[in-house]
């Protein structure tokens, strides 16, 4: 295909986006306020500041049905509160670790807001202005507070209280010898499941609480924490640069001291792809789970452009492509042979010299049997 070609292509793809993905809701719509809430001043904030925070969920999670899109809301928001204050490496850690550990408390405590992030945080201002966040959580039904932030009546805590302590052992370590190392592919494991696969089995508590999906969908945990190690491990893989310069050494030593290199700076990536590519098909399996459409484009939209992320090896997707994605990722099929012809265009790069040559034609053959089920 010639340049000017693909170029027309492009601009096509992107054409039909916007002509033909229609919006399935309009939560500042006066028939939408009694879920959304756009009609209270201190949750059209909250909307503002998911828009400023998120450029890859905020359109997924407002389409989402009824009260779902503002519970979603406020569980983001929380936890990238909580994360914002884990990243900003100019806050002391005699200072980080204890609000780190207090965070679920905090997060309920009426009027509180943290003023203590860097001049060059990019979103201190969500919590210059958290208080706002806290009455909106705090008006929560108990059915979706309890899961990721306790009450103030039954203070009970679940996902955020245990992501923050994790988060807090991580930064601590971080701050004592200055720099994040995991040695073995389970430390690994456990980081992305503090950071991300509780996200995973946050989301999928609420999914049930809500009665749109089948009440027995929150006990499949090993499934909702693949589904966010996936989507972890490949942002770790795509932020590679990014982490070595700021001393973050993510990518285990177990991985990349076979290949025989002295520091992860200097690691060939393939082992990397290999270790994410495990999470797939229990991915795939969480999916085939789901029934409620709005719950189901969630969910594959962020994976269907992570896989293809990743098999351009570390460069970022064209506009046209992710649309072209978002558009087909509407059913288990399409979102299947996604799935599948990323997974063989990053199996079309292995070298056969390579000592994972062999594994990564079994993980791609792995995926045949969800391509046979259709």
């Amino acid at each position: 295909m010639s340049a000017s070609s693909a170029r027309q292509l492009r601009k096509v793809s992107s054409r039909h986006f916007y002509l033909y993905h229609e919006a399935k809701r309009d939560i500042t719509a006066q028939q939408e306020h009694p879920t959304s809430c756009w009609d209270r001043a201190s949750m059209r904030c909250c909307w503002e500041f998911l828009d400023m925070t998120s450029r890859s969920f905020a359109a997924v999670i407002k389409e989402l049905d009824g009260d779902l899109a503002r519970t979603i809301c406020m569980y983001y928001l929380v936890l990238r509160g909580l994360d914002t204050i884990e990243d900003d490496m100019t806050i002391p850690d005699e200072k980080k670790k204890p609000i780190l550990r207090q965070f679920h408390d905090l997060t309920v405590t009426p009027g509180w807001n943290f003023t203590g992030n860097g001049p060059d945080e990019k979103d201190r201002s969500l919590l210059l202005e958290y208080h706002t966040v806290v009455e909106e959580v705090n008006r929560l039904p108990p059915q979706y507070a309890h899961i990721f932030i306790y009450t103030v009546q039954d203070r009970h805590s679940y996902i955020t209280q245990k992501m923050e302590n994790g988060m807090a052992d991580y930064a601590h370590t971080a701050a004592t010898n200055g720099t994040v190392y995991l040695e073995t592919i389970a430390d690994y494991d456990l980081y992305c499941h503090y950071v991300a696969g509780l996200v995973g089995e946050g989301l999928t508590r609420i999914w049930s609480a809500s009665g749109k999906e089948v009440s027995f969908l929150c006990d499949q945990l090993e499934l909702a924490n693949s589904m966010g190690l996936l989507l972890q491990k490949i942002n770790i893989i795509c932020n590679f640069r990014e982490d070595v310069e700021e001393r973050r050494f993510f990518w285990p030593r177990e991985i990349w001291a076979k290949y025989g290199f002295n520091e992860m700076k200097d690691m060939y990536e393939i082992g990397m792809v290999l270790d994410a590519l495990r999470h797939a098909c229990d991915y795939l399996d969480y999916l085939r789970m789901l029934k409620n459409q709005s719950v189901f484009v969630f969910c594959t939209v962020p994976v269907s452009t992570a896989m293809a992320t990743l098999s351009l090896c570390n460069m970022k997707i064209r506009k046209a492509e992710a649309a072209c994605l978002i558009m087909r990722s509407t059913n288990t099929r399409d979102v299947t042979l996604i799935f599948w012809e990323y997974a063989r265009k990053i199996h079309d790069k292995a070298k056969p010299h390579d000592p994972n040559f062999l594994k990564m034609c079994c993980k791609v053959l792995h995926a045949h049997p969800h391509i046979v089920r259709l």
